[in-house]
């Protein structure tokens, strides 16, 4: 019967078949700006920086579907992994930036009120900045996109993986815990002051702030009210009025969103803390914390880790008392300490950033790798995906030229969910998934 020969092409046919549709596939997976199918892949002959478990040398890691599946000396994968041999070159976890603002523009801050928590800086995310590339050519793989700090409660963050060149939802960091930021200190009573507005002083900055959070709670007490009512069979209930600004504050109080702080004092960081006690909230960290090593006992004991310079001070009243001792002193008392960048320019090098903590304090190698990695993910929430080179974490890795931790050391190649966003030896500035108009 002839129909019964015709119907199935020969073996060779349905390969090249097969094939074609697969790359077919990859490219239109690029050409529409999303992720490609992950594949297999072995970095070997590397100097593996694993940040939780020492130096490796020699050392392979086999990335499966976008994890590590595998690391060590001696690492089984199938012959048909793509290899990239690293020749001998360090290799470290993507560095993670746990303050930033770069692609948001001129939109970072809504400054026309001192409580803007309904913000969300995901409408602002211009996922086309360069400035995104630019970090990412200096091994930034993870930023927390923060509001900034004219407000005493400002917007909610948004957490980006560097895959330049994709679309703006392929860049999100799926499932990154929600957080929102907080100033305290001169930004907000300069911003609001020279209006003649509330907040003009430090005084009046926690007074907004506490009133809003009480605003919250009596939210949160109609909502309760009428829930009770309702489980009682009132059918004559009457339901309080949604309202955006005050469902985020109340999620503040819930514990639904991680609290950064803006804040360089000492006496403000105590001021914070016993505000959040009162209305039961936690903080994330301290961000700036240029005093924290004032305070490193009381911000060690209540979890609190800071995201803050390596030797920035003098530039504003608030940094004056700053020393570029201040990340391992309170490090050395237990706290949680991560370098960030807070700035499009510092973010290319925040591996020199941490590398300096070296020569201020005597961070060990260990120690200052993970206050760009390790530590700053766990601020933004999401160490147990990034920030390491352990298996079952994302494939987020940087291949160096040179020694990663001082000025010699440069991005060769840096890798997103096991596919490489970044590769210094390709043509048109070395972006393999960046298409020109897209």
């Amino acid at each position: 019967m002839p129909g019964r020969f015709t119907s199935r092409p020969p073996l060779c046919c349905a390969s090249l078949m097969i094939s074609l549709l697969s790359v077919t596939g990859v490219a239109a997976a690029q050409a529409s700006g999303v992720a490609p199918a992950y594949n297999e892949v072995v970095i070997k002959n590397a100097v593996v920086m694993t940040v939780t478990h020492g130096t490796i040398k020699n050392a392979s890691v086999y990335i499966k579907d976008g994890k590590i599946a595998a690391l060590g000396e001696n690492v089984n994968a199938p012959a048909t992994a793509k290899v990239i041999d690293a020749g001998g070159k360090y290799l470290t976890p993507g560095i993670i930036d746990s303050h930033s603002h770069l692609a948001l523009d001129d939109d970072v801050n809504e400054a026309t009120s001192p409580i803007t928590p309904q913000m969300m800086m995901i409408d602002a995310f211009d996922y086309q900045d360069k400035a995104i590339y630019r970090a990412l050519a200096g091994g930034v793989t993870t930023s927390l996109l923060l509001h900034g700090s004219a407000n005493m409660i400002g917007g909610q963050s948004v957490v980006i993986k560097h895959k330049y060149g994709l679309n703006r939802d392929a860049m999100l960091f799926p499932g990154a815990p929600r957080s929102i930021k907080f100033a305290s200190g001169e930004n907000p009573k300069r911003v609001y002051g020279t209006r003649d507005q509330l907040p003009s002083t430090r005084m009046g900055n926690f007074a907004v702030q506490r009133e809003a959070l009480v605003q919250a709670q009596d939210y949160m007490h109609e909502w309760d009210d009428y829930n009770s009512k309702l489980k009682r069979g009132d059918k004559d209930a009457k339901a309080p009025k949604h309202d955006l600004k005050m469902e985020a504050l109340a999620d503040i109080l819930r514990g639904k969103l991680l609290v950064h702080i803006h804040c360089y004092r000492a006496d403000e960081f105590l001021t914070e803390i016993a505000m959040a006690k009162e209305f039961g909230y936690k903080i994330r960290a301290f961000h700036h914390a240029l005093e924290a090593y004032k305070v490193p006992d009381t911000i060690a004991a209540e979890n609190i880790g800071i995201a803050t310079f390596a030797d920035w001070w003098g530039y504003k009243n608030e940094a004056w008392d700053a020393i570029p001792w201040n990340a391992v002193m309170s490090m050395r008392k237990g706290v949680r300490v991560a370098i960030k960048s807070d700035s499009d320019d510092f973010a290319r090098r925040l591996n020199q950033e941490a590398g300096k903590t070296m020569h201020y304090g005597g961070a060990t190698e260990d120690e200052a790798l993970k206050m760009i990695t390790l530590n700053a993910a766990w601020i933004i929430g999401v160490d147990d995906r990034v920030g390491s080179i352990d298996v079952g974490k994302d494939a987020d890795l940087v291949i160096w030229d040179g020694y990663p931790l001082c000025s010699y050391g440069v991005p060769s190649k840096v890798l997103i969910d096991g596919d490489v966003y970044f590769d210094r030896s390709l043509p048109h500035y070395g972006m393999p998934h960046y298409t020109e108009g897209q």
